[in-house]
C-alpha cells in the first residue's frame, strides 16, 4: 500500500513537472514569435560609453511584472527602483556598502549620533554570517549575555541567511521597553539559544579609568630585593566619539597626578567611531610626522593621517588590550602603536573592519554608503578582514566569565609590570 502511494506521488510530481515544462515552452515560443519593444520615458545619460551592460533586460523585467504579474498593479514604482538599487548595491558582495531609502536613511542617521532605541550592540558580517561584533557597556545587549562573536541565527522569525546589516538593524530596533529575540550560537555551544532583550533608549560610553597600586620586585641591594610599588592607570575605552578626546585628556591628567608609571590601554569589545578621533589619541603616543594609518583609495591618490598630537605619552610604559570586539578606529589605534613602538598586544584577535565609507546622499533623500577605500597600517598591512593578531594570544573562555576572572587583564599586568621592574 505505501508503495502505490509513494508512486502514485511520485506520478504526480512527474506530471506537475511536465504541465510546468509545457506551460513555459508555450510562453516560451509565445515571446519568441511576438518581441516586444519598450519605450522608456524620462531617462538620461542610457548611452554612457563607459557602462557595457544591456538595459534593456531590466526594462523587459519591468515590463513584464507591472503588466504580467499577479501583484503588478499593486507594485509601487518607486519601491521596484528602490529594490533594484539594492540589488545593484548587494552585488558587489560588500556588507559594508549600503543602500539606504529615505526612511531608512533617517534611521541611520539616529544611529550614528549616539542615542537612539534598540540593543546596543554592534553588528556586522563576518564569512557571510551575521555576528554581534560587540555589546556597549552597560547596554541591554550586554546585560542578556551577548558577547563578541556571537553569531545571530534569527531576529525574531526571520531567519539571518542572506540577510544584510541594514535589515537586521531594522527588525532589532523598536519602541524602548518592547523586546526582541535574537536565536544565537556561540562556539561551545552544544545548541542555539534564543536570548529576550528589552530595548532601550542607547547612550553610548566613552571612557573609564582605574588607578592601580601594583607591587614590583623592586632592584636588588646586594643580596636583599626592595619591593616597590607603582601606580598603573587601567584605561577602558568604549568608542571613539567626540567626547573621547577630552576625556581622554582628563582622565590622563588624573592618572599622571596621581603618579601613575605605566598605561593599560583597553580597546576590547570597542567597535570603533571616529577616524580623526583615533589618529588625535595616537598623537598621545607617538612622535609628531609618524603615520597612523593610510587610506588608500583605488585611484591611487592615498591620503596619509600623521600623529600631530603633544607627545606627552611617547617614552611612557603601555601595553594594548584587545579582542574579537575590537574594530576600525581600535584597530588603527592598536596596530599603530605596535608598528612604531612595538607596543604588545594582548587578548585576542581583532574583528579586521578596515575600509572607508562615505555617505552620500541622493536627489530623493535617500542614500548610499558606500566604500571607497581601504585602510593601511603604517607597516602597509591591511586591517578589513585579517584584523590584528596579539604578540600575545589570552583566550577568555565561559568559565572565566562566570566567575569574574579576567586573565587577559591579568596578563596585561604582568607584562607591564616587567617593563616597570
Amino acid at each position: 500500500m505505501r508503495l502505490k502511494s509513494t508512486l502514485f506521488t511520485v506520478a504526480v510530481s512527474v506530471v506537475a513537472a511536465i504541465a510546468l515544462g509545457g506551460m513555459f515552452y508555450l510562453g516560451f515560443a509565445a515571446g519568441a514569435r511576438n518581441p516586444k519593444v519598450i519605450t522608456v520615458k524620462g531617462i538620461t545619460n542610457i548611452g554612457d560609453e563607459d557602462v557595457t551592460a544591456d538595459f534593456g533586460v531590466f526594462w523587459q523585467v519591468w515590463d513584464y511584472i507591472k503588466k504580467e504579474h499577479v501583484n503588478g498593479t499593486e507594485a509601487k514604482d518607486q519601491n521596484l527602483v528602490y529594490g533594484a538599487v539594492s540589488g545593484l548595491v548587494d552585488s558587489l558582495q560588500d556588507p559594508n556598502t549600503n543602500f539606504f531609502s529615505p526612511e531608512d536613511t533617517k534611521k541611520f542617521l539616529e544611529d550614528v549620533s549616539g542615542s537612539f532605541g534598540g540593543i546596543g550592540a554592534e553588528i556586522g558580517v563576518r564569512n557571510d554570517q551575521l555576528v554581534i561584533v560587540a555589546p556597549l557597556k552597560g547596554s541591554p545587549a550586554e546585560k542578556a549575555g551577548l558577547r563578541s562573536g556571537d553569531k545571530i541565527l534569527k531576529v525574531g522569525d526571520s531567519v539571518s541567511i542572506d540577510m544584510q546589516v541594514t535589515e537586521a538593524v531594522k527588525l532589532i530596533r523598536g519602541d524602548p521597553g518592547t523586546t526582541v529575540i535574537l536565536t544565537i550560537t556561540r562556539n561551545g555551544w552544544s545548541k542555539p539559544q534564543e536570548i529576550s532583550i528589552t530595548r532601550d533608549i542607547i547612550k553610548v560610553p566613552t571612557l573609564e579609568l582605574e588607578i592601580k597600586d601594583v607591587q614590583l620586585a623592586g632592584k636588588s641591594d646586594a643580596e636583599t630585593a626592595v619591593p616597590e610599588n607603582k601606580e598603573i592607570a587601567h584605561i577602558k575605552l568604549y568608542s571613539f566619539n567626540e567626547n573621547s578626546i577630552p576625556l581622554f585628556q582628563q582622565a590622563m591628567l588624573k592618572a599622571l597626578l596621581a603618579g601613575a608609571k605605566g598605561m593599560i590601554l583597553d580597546l576590547r569589545n570597542n567597535p570603533g567611531g571616529y577616524l580623526e578621533v583615533a589618529v588625535n589619541l595616537a598623537g598621545w603616543f607617538l612622535p609628531r610626522g609618524s603615520v597612523v594609518v593610510t587610506e588608500d583609495f583605488r585611484t591611487g591618490e592615498d591620503t596619509v593621517f600623521r600623529a600631530n598630537g603633544n607627545e606627552a605619552l611617547k617614552d611612557f610604559p603601555v601595553v594594548a588590550l584587545i579582542n574579537g570586539g575590537s574594530a576600525s578606529a581600535s584597530e588603527i589605534l592598536a596596530g599603530a602603536l605596535r608598528d612604531h613602538r612595538d607596543i604588545k598586544l594582548i587578548g585576542e584577535k581583532s574583528f579586521g573592519k578596515g575600509t572607508v565609507q562615505e555617505l552620500k546622499t541622493l536627489k530623493d533623500n535617500s542614500s548610499l554608503k558606500l566604500t571607497i577605500a581601504q585602510w593601511l597600517l603604517p607597516s602597509g598591512k591591511t586591517i578589513e578582514k585579517n584584523g590584528l593578531v596579539p604578540d600575545i594570544e589570552v583566550k577568555l573562555t565561559e568559565d572565566d566569565i562566570e566567575a569574574k576572572r579576567d586573565p587577559q587583564l591579568d596578563k596585561a599586568f604582568e607584562v607591564l609590570k616587567s617593563l616597570l621592574e
